[in-house]
């Protein structure tokens, strides 16, 4: 009987430390888990910055027509406005702005701003499914270099080019056509109020004199005329 005890007693101390040997173990390997998670999954990085548009007028856009042509369209100096649209044949979204640029449903763009569409090179794009998508009245630009120097970074995305400064006013992706008119206007309304701002005062007064004098002067009432002047006026003697 003394010993079976013995051996029982043996045998639960053995199991002890058999236990005990196994937490240690799994409490080192909880230690050392969340280590080897941060190396395996190391914090995502910060998006990247888009860097600002710098001032150097907007690259004209040359390339390849749908039928293998070269050609080139001069984007500013000229005066008008225009619009260009990065779109692909692939690209789910771009279909709706295809199917929106037929002349029938276009309609004219604010500002009297012209249409311009790009896509990429004929390495990414298929000219015969481009000639079944484009406008008839709209030209189409196959061109990668387009896209490289406008820094396109996904499709549909749309840019605007004021005409006489030649400057990117606008820019950005929409998911319909109406979201790209709203677009122009935010775009044309900036340039006009640059262009109110740099515009000379008038000088000799305020805006309001000024309209003062040029009706006085529509009624004959010149800076001399005796109704400009009391009694005993300086320039009455």
């Amino acid at each position: 009987m003394t010993v079976l005890v013995t051996v029982e007693t043996i045998a639960l101390i053995l199991l002890t430390l058999l236990v005990a040997g196994l937490l240690r173990s799994h409490a080192e390997i909880l230690r050392r888990l969340p280590a080897s998670q941060e190396q395996a999954h190391p914090p995502a990085a910060d998006p990247p910055v888009t860097p600002p548009r710098d001032s150097a007028p907007a690259a004209d856009i040359a390339g390849r027509s749908l039928n293998g042509e070269a050609v080139k369209i001069a984007v500013n100096g000229g005066g008008t406005g225009s619009l260009v649209a990065f779109l692909s044949s692939g690209c789910s979204t771009c279909q709706a702005f295809w199917e929106a640029f037929a002349p029938e449903a276009r309609g004219p763009l604010p500002g009297d701003a012209r249409l311009i569409v790009v896509t990429k090179d004929s390495s990414h794009e298929s000219p015969s499914k481009l000639l079944g998508l484009a406008p008839r009245d709209v030209p189409v630009v196959m061109s990668s270099a387009a896209w490289d120097a406008y820094a396109v970074p996904m499709t549909p995305y749309f840019v605007y080019v004021d005409g006489a400064s030649g400057q990117i006013t606008g820019e950005g992706t929409a998911e319909a056509w109406p979201q790209v008119i709203s677009l122009l206007r935010d775009a044309l309304m900036d340039v006009e109020m640059a262009e109110a701002r740099d515009r000379p005062r008038p000088t000799g007064g305020s805006g309001r004199s000024s309209r003062i004098d040029d009706e006085l002067r529509t009624a004959g009432v010149g800076t001399a005329h005796p109704s400009l002047y009391g009694p005993g006026d300086p320039s009455e003697r």
